[in-house]
């Protein structure tokens, strides 16, 4: 009998051994790493909520040993400088707008064509689609690392001027848009005149006059206090702007597969997270600009049905500068998200 009870635990512990081993093995193949997240708005922001949330997660699903500390107000740089800093290695992480990074991989300018989306519900399936993730694949040869997206939101237009109420009210206003030629050509087209300038840049430009006005979802715009520059807001939802969030390709090669499923994970919780705070703090963010003495007004649907018309020339001019392909494929992931 005794002899029995050593040969079957003997038995038991053989099969246990490799799940033991397993085990360990896969606790080794978690490091202690520091991660510098840079992003361009305040801690308090929406933004900043979403990169606490993140790196909760981070340290959560790693045990702690994923140490991710946020760097907020573009203290590490605005979102170009913090994407070439990512390139090269010099910082592992970063969320920024997809407008900026027409310059490394151009097709991310089709989110920035006007009236793209009618709702945040199309614009979610279409980047958590097969379309928004053939963008993502393609910076991989370009030293990032596209995670997930998060929602910045429809962009809306404030200014110190006067109300827009109409198009010919754009008239002569300076206005300040990303550094991306999609954004140049439709306020230039709506009579404004745009001015690139970067992010980080922006309050300091608004206060000195140097521009007159600008264009950002209602929840930026509150965060970074342009309530106290800027006089009137016009609810315009112009363009549906998404977030990105990156790593650098270097960091991140450099990763087990047991980190790399950390990130992934850790990084679609916090879209889900950062997607239903947005949208609440959206809602209240139109009230507390009014309170903060805001005059605010919504454009009719006649005067929306104006500036469609008005911007249908930079579709064509987006296809014919080499966006015709990329341009189908996102109207058919449109339409069929309209299904």
């Amino acid at each position: 009998m005794f002899r029995k009870l050593l040969l079957a635990t003997g038995i038991a512990a053989a099969l246990l051994a490799p799940v033991v081993a397993a085990t360990s093995a896969s606790a080794q193949e978690v490091k202690t790493r520091i991660i510098r997240f840079g992003y361009g708005l305040s801690e308090s922001s929406n933004q900043g909520r979403a990169v606490k949330y993140f790196a909760e997660e981070l340290s959560k699903r790693s045990g702690g040993k994923f140490k991710m500390k946020g760097f907020g107000d573009a203290s590490l740089g605005n979102d170009i400088q913090m994407q070439n800093a990512l390139i090269g290695g010099a910082q592992e992480m970063m969320v920024g707008s997809t407008a900026t990074l027409v310059g490394i991989v151009k097709d991310f300018g089709v989110y920035d064509l006007p009236f793209l989306f009618n709702n945040e519900k199309e614009a979610d399936a279409v980047l958590d689609g097969p379309f928004g993730e053939k963008l993502l694949k393609a910076l991989n040869d370009k030293g990032l690392v596209g995670l997930v997206y998060w929602e910045n939101g429809f962009r809306n237009l404030t200014n110190s001027k006067r109300p827009i109420t109409k198009l010919e009210d754009m008239g002569g206003i300076k206005l300040r848009v990303m550094q991306n030629p999609v954004y140049i050509d439709m306020f230039n087209r709506f009579g404004a005149n745009a001015v690139p300038l970067a992010f980080s840049e922006l309050f300091t430009a608004l206060e000195t006059g140097t521009v007159d006005g600008q264009e950002n979802p209602v929840t930026t715009i509150q965060s970074s206090k342009f309530y106290e520059v800027q006089k009137y807001l016009t609810i315009s939802r112009h363009v549906y702007s998404p977030w990105i969030v990156l790593a650098s390709k270097r960091w991140y090669d450099g990763l087990s597969a047991d980190e790399k499923k950390i990130v992934h994970e850790a990084a679609a919780a916090s879209r889900e997270f950062e997607r239903k705070d947005s949208r609440e703090a959206s809602a209240q963010s139109v009230a507390y600009l009014k309170e903060k003495g805001m005059q605010i007004n919504e454009l009719s649907p006649a005067e929306l049905d104006r500036m469609r018309e008005m911007v249908k020339p930079a579709f064509d001019k987006y296809a014919a500068d080499g966006g015709a392909e990329i341009l189908k494929e996102i109207q058919a992931a449109i339409a069929a998200a309209r299904k």
